[in-house]
């Protein structure tokens, strides 16, 4: 009975507005499956990178596309999945500023785009599943039951990308992060494949002003009337 009222649902949004962070707490508070879309473009960009891939020649990208396996195995240490690239976990090596300047560039290939989305959907077939991204609610799971769009002013946005990766690595200038993201917004808004807009039907989320808990509320409330519904 329980698993006929399984749902999807997507977040997708700008950068840095925390989707990743509350699609896990709703995956975890619903025991939904969570998957991290912008991990798997982040881990084809890293091969990219390291295997002098260039993506502007589409034989190169069709190539490097054969040789590259995604998989996310949940990590019982950090009580998360965590994505693998051809069995390494890269987890940590994906989030640095090297991956997140060219991500951008790369999830907007066609083919790469059709790649990922293609194994996306393969996990959204039994539902029960919360995904975040660009292209979500309008390109992957156009038919989900609950679909936000999360923003927050480009200031707040700014600030919490600098702290996320000052942490990691102190040499980093609020400038660098402001500029790559205004970079990434523009890419990921002007791609001709997938482009970022909010779904006809999606809700939007804005968390400019509210607190980690707030939106956590606002979030569980919202997925737990669809379920209800079902």
């Amino acid at each position: 009975m329980q698993q006929d009222k399984k749902i999807i649902i997507t977040i997708d949004g700008w950068s840095s507005c925390g989707k990743s962070t509350l699609a896990k707490e709703l995956a975890a508070a619903l025991d939904y499956v969570y998957v991290d879309s912008g991990a798997m473009y982040r881990a084809i960009t890293l091969y990219f990178l390291r295997n002098h891939v260039d993506w502007s020649h589409d034989d190169a990208v069709h190539e490097a596309l054969e040789n590259i396996s995604l998989e996310f195995v949940y990590s019982p240490a950090h009580k998360q999945s965590e994505m693998h690239l051809n069995g390494e976990n890269v987890e940590y090596v994906i989030r640095d500023l090297v991956v997140a300047e060219k991500v951008s560039e790369v999830a907007a290939i066609a083919e790469v785009r059709k790649f990922a989305v293609a194994q996306q959907q393969r996990m959204g077939k039994l539902k029960g599943i919360i995904m975040d991204g660009r292209d979500i609610g309008t390109v992957v799971f156009p038919e989900a039951e609950l679909k936000i769009f999360m923003t927050a002013d480009n200031a707040v946005r700014v600030e919490r990308r600098f702290q996320e990766l000052y942490a990691k690595n102190p040499n980093v200038t609020l400038e660098e992060v402001k500029n790559n993201l205004e970079l990434r917004d523009y890419i990921d808004s002007h791609r001709e494949v997938s482009p970022l807009r909010k779904a006809d039907d999606a809700i939007v989320l804005d968390n400019t002003r509210l607190t980690h808990r707030e939106q956590f509320q606002k979030a569980l409330k919202l997925a737990q009337q669809k379920i209800g519904e079902q």
